[in-house]
C-alpha cells in the first residue's frame, strides 16, 4: 500500500508531504497505481522548483529513495510565492484524492491529511 501524509500548518498551508510504500497492484514496472502516485508526487516537487523557485534538489528538503519521497517546504517562504505554492500543492492533493476515488485504485492508497 502507498501511504501519503500531507502535513499542514494551523492556517491550512501544506508544509510537507510524504509518499511511502509500493501499491502492489501489479508487478514492478507494470503497477499503474504506483506510477500514478509517483507522477503526482514528482510533479508537485518539480513545480515547486520550476514555478515557485523553491530549491529542493540536492537539499534535505527533498528526500527520494525506493518507495519513499518526502518534500519539506522551507520555513521562510517569500509571501509573494505563497499563493503559487498553495495552488501547486493543493492541485497535487486533488490528484491523490482522485486516485483514491477510483474504485480500482482505492484499496492500494491511503491519505492522511493533518494539521499540526
Amino acid at each position: 500500500m502507498v501511504n501519503i501524509n500531507i502535513v499542514r500548518d494551523n492556517e491550512g498551508f501544506i508544509r510537507e508531504y510524504t509518499v511511502e510504500g509500493h501499491a502492489g497492484a501489479d508487478e514492478s514496472g507494470n503497477d499503474i497505481v504506483c506510477a500514478s502516485v509517483s507522477v503526482i508526487a514528482y510533479t508537485g516537487a518539480n513545480a515547486l522548483e520550476v514555478l515557485a523557485g523553491i530549491k529542493l534538489e540536492n537539499t534535505d528538503a527533498l528526500i527520494i529513495e525506493d518507495g519513499y519521497m518526502k518534500c519539506v517546504l522551507p520555513i521562510d517562504i517569500d509571501p509573494d510565492k505563497k499563493q503559487t505554492i498553495k495552488i501547486i500543492l493543493e492541485t497535487m492533493v486533488i490528484g491523490f484524492r482522485q486516485l483514491i476515488e477510483t474504485p480500482e485504485y482505492s484499496e492500494y492508497i491511503s491519505i492522511l491529511d493533518e494539521e499540526v
